[in-house]
């Protein structure tokens, strides 16, 4: 039988040689933050991503994604690069760090899979599964378990060292492994940044997060039309938001991402949303694959191009928005339209 802290100390040493940024273990158990997920849902801070609502009893322990689980494995990746921030240029959008670059659960799938195949390898019998943020498993409760970091006002998990431009995923498995000691204070302090850098006003308070006044949640998970009040408060955003990590002073000092697959691209990284609304439809499509931003599809990041165009009055945006008016997508011909009526508006 291996020796669990032997087995845990070159399961770590195999995680760095593939390229992990951080790597820890926690015991399987109850998240602690479970109760508070669930009246985070019961209160609609969810807004419209009913699948949460559906997953939530599965989030209730990691058993419910691997029976006979013991130990679950907290790995994770740096991203971003200093110098990112987008000009002044009101044709040009802002695209959240994680995503300028390929897809990170691709990623942290093929290099999770590697870790299990190499603790399979060493620890016969092992059975595992490699998790990567579309399982319903509350990955920042068991990355503090697994002494990454704590839970920041903004709910962010940060890391003293790392800041908080970080991607997880998780092994779970059935091996015994050792846990590390979990972060059990957090280090924000009397700070409140976050709160009060937030441009729609998202928080409730520290550590409270209402999705119905995210732009993150109206620029990718949300499908369809956008209501007024979001359309005219994307802040320049075309996919996510970073603001609460911007301000945040973990992430001063944080370094840079150092993995080449999430380096980011120039196409994402300032894009010209003018373009956007002008690119051949399948171009457009065809360059979404293998990246984050597929998530949104074609009709979310046009209709998120079409509304911040529109707010910001730029004109070189109307031919476009003319032609959208017939485009066979129906979000895409609503957000047309009516940043139309906003460019003519007086």
């Amino acid at each position: 039988m291996s020796d669990p802290n032997d087995l845990t100390d070159r399961l770590k040493a195999e995680a760095a040689r593939l390229g992990f940024d951080m790597i820890g273990v926690a015991p399987a158990v109850a998240p602690p933050g479970f109760p508070s997920y669930l009246r985070w849902l019961e209160e609609g801070h969810a807004a419209g991503m009913a699948y949460l609502e559906r997953q939530a009893a599965a989030r209730s322990h990691p058993s419910a994604l691997l029976e006979g689980v013991r130990s679950v494995v907290v790995a994770g990746f740096v991203y971003g690069r200093r110098g990112e921030s987008t000009g002044d240029d009101p044709r040009r959008g802002k695209v959240a760090r994680y995503a300028r670059g390929a897809d990170y659960h691709e990623l942290l799938w093929r290099r999770l899979e590697s870790l299990l195949a190499w603790l399979q390898a060493e620890c016969h019998g092992a059975r595992g599964r490699a998790v990567a943020d579309t399982a319903p498993l509350l990955e920042r409760d068991f990355a503090r378990l697994a002494g990454l970091g704590f839970i920041g006002k903004n709910t962010m998990l940060i890391g003293k060292r790392l800041g908080s431009y970080t991607l997880l995923g998780a092994l779970l498995t059935d091996a015994d492994l050792t846990p590390d000691a979990p972060v059990e204070s957090g280090h924000c302090g009397t700070c409140t940044r976050c709160l009060d850098a937030c441009p729609t006003g998202a928080f409730d308070g520290p550590y409270q997060l209402d999705a119905r006044r995210c732009i993150s949640y109206w620029t990718i998970e949300h499908r369809g039309p956008l209501p007024d009040g979001a359309a005219a408060a994307l802040d320049g955003w075309a996919f996510g938001c970073d603001v609460c990590q911007e301000v945040c002073p973990w992430n001063r000092k944080a370094p840079d991402g150092r993995e080449p697959e999430l380096a980011p691209r120039p196409e994402w990284t300032d894009p010209d949303l003018v373009a956007w609304l002008e690119a051949d439809p399948e171009e457009f499509r065809r360059l979404l694959k293998g990246t984050a931003l597929s998530r949104s599809r074609r009709a979310g990041l046009v209709r998120n191009a079409a509304h911040i165009l529109a707010a910001r009055r730029v004109a070189a945006a109307i031919p476009a928005l003319e032609r959208l008016r017939d485009d066979p997508d129906p979000t895409i011909r609503d957000a047309a339209i009516r940043s139309l009526q906003v460019l003519s508006a007086e």
